[in-house]
This record gives C-alpha cells, sequence and structure tokens, in this order.
C-alpha cells in the first residue's frame, strides 16, 4: 500500500525536525546549516523550501521538538512517582552521566540557553514555551503547588540543573565535573531536605 503524497510530507517533514532538532543541541543554532540538516535527513538540499519557508522557520521548529523531548523526559523520569519521589527522580535523572555525555538529546536549555539570546523572536518564543512547562512540571511535584513559593523553587531547582550541566559539560576536568554534579544532587535531593 502506498503512502499518500499528503503523509509522506509530513514524514519527511517530521524527520527534518527531528534531525534539525539534534543538530542544533549538538552543534548549536549557527553550527548547522540547512544543506547539513537536509543531507543527515536523507534529502536534497533544493527540497528545502517545499518544508519550510526559511531557515528560522526550521530552527523555530527544531527549539520546540528540542524542547517538546526535554519535557518528555523529565515526565518519564518522574512517572510512576509522586511529590519528593518524582522529583528525586527528575533530578538524578536529569544530573546523570548519560544526560551529561548526551547534549544531541538532551536538555534544550543546557545545550542552547547561552544562544537562545540571539535568535529570532520565533526561536526564542518556542524555547520560552517549554521552559515554562518544565519549570511547571518541576513546581508540581512540590506540595505546595500552585503557591509562588513552589514557583520559586522551581525556577532554583531547573536553574541549577541546567548550570550544573553546563558547567560539567564546560571543563575538562572530569574530577571536576563529577564534583558539581555530586554537589548538585546533594544540594537539590528533596527527601533529605
Amino acid at each position: 500500500m502506498k503512502r499518500s503524497p499528503t503523509r509522506s510530507k509530513e514524514a519527511t517533514h517530521e524527520r527534518i525536525v527531528d534531525v534539525a532538532a539534534r543538530a542544533i543541541r549538538c552543534n548549536g543554532y549557527h553550527g548547522i546549516g540547512v544543506a547539513d540538516i537536509m543531507k543527515a535527513a536523507g534529502l536534497t538540499h533544493g527540497g528545502f523550501y517545499a518544508h519550510f519557508p526559511s531557515r528560522d522557520a526550521l530552527l523555530a521548529e527544531a527549539a520546540d521538538r528540542a524542547g517538546f523531548e526535554s519535557v518528555q523526559s523529565l515526565q518519564r523520569l518522574a512517572a510512576g512517582s509522586s511529590g519528593p519521589q518524582a522529583l528525586q527522580a527528575m533530578i538524578q535523572g536529569y544530573l546523570s552521566k548519560g544526560h551529561l555525555e548526551s547534549a544531541e538529546t538532551g536538555c534544550h536549555i543546557a545545550a542552547l540557553g547561552s544562544e537562545m539570546a540571539r535568535q529570532v523572536p520565533e526561536v526564542r518564543h518556542a524555547a520560552t514555551r517549554r521552559l515554562k512547562e518544565t519549570i511547571d512540571l518541576i513546581a508540581r511535584q512540590f506540595p505546595d503547588w500552585g503557591q509562588p513559593a513552589a514557583r520559586e523553587r522551581a525556577l532554583v531547582t531547573l536553574a541549577t540543573m541546567v548550570g550544573t550541566i553546563v558547567l560539567a559539560r564546560a571543563v575538562d576536568d572530569p574530577k571536576m565535573s563529577d564534583a558539581l554534579i555530586d554537589a548538585a544532587l546533594k544540594h537539590l535531593d528533596p527527601i533529605s531536605h
């Protein structure tokens, strides 16, 4: 059975966005070109404009996809638990060696945060929307969810998690990287506090 042209175009579009979402987390917004993304998706550069009006439109979709995947990852970590146990699972998973070593599939904020301020409004909006979802997901794990204090703790928790991964990736000293992660895990542990 043949796919309809519309379904085939949608599947191709999704493949391009998937490739771009990985690529921006790995190489940054300016570290990738349309030709590279299309080649990685198994397509020719000429077909790009059949799917996107501009490179910025692709980057906005890629930022949204990367953010969506980040939120989903935290939700999976928290699944089956609630409150402090769910928050602990999210923190431990986020601050894991696997996440540290997998920028291309990891948190969009940790991979792209320093570049977001220099992006076009559509890209910044997509990234901001997913950042807000992440903050809300963390805030929902606190017993006083819905109160300003829970949101504030979620902001500090996320900022600490993201900052830790950024710093741990930045240094060339594995012991320092481990020390950063260990300190953040100890400080953020919701069960021992």
